[in-house]
């Protein structure tokens, strides 16, 4: 098989576990269901998270890569690993403890908007009309979601919420800005990112009294969003870039992330999915497709 056909499979492997991350968030975090706290879900993801990498870099040899390291590609990790997957994770998980999955999922999406906004004043990048053009149309579509169909009225059905979903997605673009000069192995990096992650989150549980022995079925669903939000799929997903003759090839497969969620969203949640829900993601998804559109004219053949 040609490594571009191998290159889509994975792409579309790691389409299909992300999708299931919605549900599994909502599934943990119900009190109806698991009832496990943000901080607990935290760090019981990012062990497994860690194990699975370790065990990545342990089998494929580049364990002896972390011998390496200097204090300073440390410390860059522990700054990093404070952005992503801690800071990013405690407030998006926290959208979700609040929010229905189908409205938390869509919001999140615009990190790469927020990308484009925060390289403006730390990278020196000009900000372009296509981009302000690309933010009104999916930030559209945050108030159509978050207003359940109703965008001028203004008011949102959850503010709070609303504010962390999104919200989520700043340190998510810093966390790309910053990681963007780390040159590591990039499995190291994230490694190292989620071991000082689990510290933060267990140290932060200590200080809070929040630390509890889960009960059996509370670390199965850690242990599930470690390995398929975090873990084995950041590997998928690799090996995918990694295939494809450029990243542009699978790049395009994340989109259809936040339609999936919904699917599973609906059959595993059973949420009935709003048409507001699905107009605002398509309205997002749109917006961010728009900014990457390719602004030089086709050359006529």
């Amino acid at each position: 098989m040609q490594n571009q056909k191998k290159a889509y499979i994975y792409a579309s492997v790691t389409v299909l576990l992300w999708s299931t991350s919605a549900s599994a968030f909502k599934i943990c975090l119900d009190p109806d269901r698991l009832d496990m706290p943000v901080l607990f879900l935290l760090f019981g993801a990012s062990i497994a998270s860690v194990a699975v990498l370790f065990a990545h870099l342990l089998f494929s040899g580049k364990l002896a890569l972390l011998k390496t390291l200097s204090k300073e590609d440390f410390l860059r990790s522990a700054v990093l690993g404070f952005l992503n997957p801690f800071l990013y994770y405690t407030v998006l998980l926290k959208a979700y403890s609040i929010l229905p999955a189908q409205q938390a999922q869509p919001l999140n999406f615009v990190w790469p908007l927020v990308l484009v906004l925060l390289s403006a004043p730390i990278l020196k990048q000009r900000i372009k009309r296509r981009d302000i053009a690309a933010m009104l149309i999916s930030f559209l579509g945050v108030l159509v979601i978050s207003t359940q169909g109703r965008p001028l009225s203004f008011n949102l059905t959850d503010p709070l919420g609303t504010a962390l979903a999104t919200g989520s997605s700043i340190p998510w673009a810093l966390f790309w800005i910053y990681n963007a000069k780390d040159k590591k192995d990039p499995v190291v990096r994230m490694f190292l990112n989620f071991a000082f992650a689990s510290a933060y989150a267990l140290l932060l549980a200590l200080l809070l009294g929040r630390l509890k022995m889960p009960t059996l079925y509370a670390a199965m669903g850690a242990a599930y969003v470690g390995l398929i939000e975090m873990g084995i799929t950041f590997l998928i997903w690799l090996k995918a870039l990694k295939l494809s003759k450029t990243t542009a090839h699978v790049a395009n497969f994340i989109y259809l992330v936040p339609f999936g969620a919904l699917v599973v969203v609906h059959f595993v949640l059973h949420e009935q999915i709003l048409s507001s829900t699905m107009i605002g993601a398509a309205l997002i998804v749109a917006g961010i497709i728009f900014q990457k559109l390719p602004t030089r004219p086709l050359s006529r053949l």
